[in-house]
């Protein structure tokens, strides 16, 4: 059960749940409107023409926002793996569109934190199962 006093007693899962939030949150409001980097980047990488590139954004944007929000009220392992694979391979798209490779490096918290939250989750889970006695594969 989701208890708002239970994830304020664990602050370090609330900042990194509000980091992947605000990542998915500004990426996918970005999408929503056309951002046309973004679908210059799309255009990198398929062989698309802007419109396509602009119609798929909207899908993205919808998953981004999705993502967002489930990370702020329930995170779930597979969806902080999915958000950890697209941002660090939309951080990476940066490079095949033609930049340089610092806007890679600068976006690694875009990535990081969704794998910091995963493993952090996973640590935990182990922590709890350890607490009931169950025994825990390594």
């Amino acid at each position: 059960m989701f208890s708002f006093r239970s994830l304020l007693k664990d602050r370090l899962e609330l900042v990194l749940r509000i980091g992947v939030f605000g990542t998915f949150l500004g990426h996918g409001i970005f999408a929503l409107e056309g951002k046309q980097r973004f679908a210059e980047m799309i255009q990198s990488i398929a062989p698309v023409d802007t419109a396509t590139a602009t119609s798929l954004l909207f899908s993205i944007g919808i998953i981004d926002i999705v993502v967002a929000f489930w990370m702020l009220l329930k995170p779930h392992r597979l969806v902080l793996a999915y958000a950890t694979v697209w941002a660090f391979m939309t951080a990476l798209a940066r490079i095949t569109a033609g930049d340089p490779v610092w806007d890679f490096v600068e976006r690694a918290p875009n990535w990081a934190v969704s794998l910091a939250l995963l493993l952090y989750i996973q640590f935990r889970s182990k922590q709890r199962q350890q607490e009931k006695g169950v025994p825990v594969a390594a």
